[in-house]
């Protein structure tokens, strides 16, 4: 058996409201989709490192409407390594894991954190206050049964500080919690891996024994760099940045990786592909499970 053990797709509000969240996990139910990624952050559930009761109530009501699984996305903009304000997003992410347990959602995603190129005072310090609070919550989410899953981001400016996806990995190592995973994101460890000119590949394997959860959109692994698109179609065009795409429309080797990593058990393997994509997540949701089938084959014979 497979150490992937769902796969689906991530959803969230279009306008704060939990209504056009419906909407759409309305449309994945029909889907036959088993798995929801919930962007939490994009609905006021928290002010200022409380949940607000009468907003978590409305939204339990509205998740046990159906049967999926549900994983959570944690703040976008989180970021442990910013000396300012990381206590107010340690104390927000501990709230997002009492939601976690509201709905039964056992992974929250967590974004690896940066430093702008004027923060060089920090620098010696940010990977431990990074890992010093990733301990922390670990620690918060034990009881609740809650994985974090520290997801690898790739450079967004000149100058900036990131762990690439292999010290990321590292990272998850050095603070040795059982409820502290890696999440391979694909086509930012490929956008990184350019950008470094590190080999694509090898970040992946690096991270692959740690990773716990993983998430799939296609890319072409070309760094955003100054290119300021109109539309965001013209990107798609270019081929260049974090374009979330349907799988096959980049040139990510998707067979030959599923075909070669293993992953720790209980791994979900999520689908972050762009909203314009709704039409072309039916034919992703079927290469998602052949690659899950794929990887099931991988363990299969390395059992034999």
């Amino acid at each position: 058996m497979s150490n992937i053990i769902a796969t689906g797709f991530n959803s969230g509000s279009a306008d704060g409201e939990l209504d056009s969240l419906e909407t759409d996990l309305r449309r994945l139910a029909g889907l036959g989709v088993d798995t929801v990624e919930l962007g939490l952050t994009s609905i006021d559930l928290i002010a200022g490192g409380r949940v607000i009761k009468e907003r978590l109530d409305r939204l339990m009501a509205l998740t046990r409407q159906f049967p999926f699984r549900y994983t959570v996305h944690g703040l976008v903009s989180s970021n442990f390594m910013d000396p300012v304000t990381s206590r107010y997003q340690l104390d927000a992410a501990k709230a997002l894991i009492e939601i976690c347990d509201q709905i039964d959602a056992r992974i929250i995603v967590q974004h690896g954190g940066c430093l702008r190129a004027d923060q060089i005072a920090e620098r010696a310090s940010a990977d431990l206050r990074e890992r010093e609070a990733l301990f922390e919550l670990a620690e918060f989410a034990r009881p609740y049964g809650v994985r974090i899953a520290f997801e690898n981001i790739f450079t967004t400016e000149p100058g900036q500080y990131r762990q690439t996806p292999a010290e990321l990995a590292e990272t998850v190592k050095t603070v040795n919690h059982p409820n502290l995973v890696a999440l391979i994101d694909f086509s930012h460890a490929y956008i990184e891996a350019t950008y470094r000119g590190l080999n694509f590949r090898e970040q992946l394997r690096a991270m692959a024994p740690v990773t716990g959860h993983l998430h799939v959109h296609d890319s072409f692994g070309r760094p955003q760099g100054f290119y300021k698109a109109y539309h965001p179609q013209e990107s798609t065009a270019l081929g260049i940045g974090d374009l979330h795409m349907p799988l096959g429309w980049g040139d990510i080797d998707w067979e030959e990786i599923f075909s070669e990593l293993e992953f720790l058990p209980d791994t979900v393997l999520m689908m972050e592909i762009g909203a314009r994509y709704r039409s072309e997540q039916p034919a992703c949701l079927e290469r998602a499970r052949q690659l899950i089938a794929l990887n099931n084959n991988r363990l299969s014979l390395a059992a034999e």
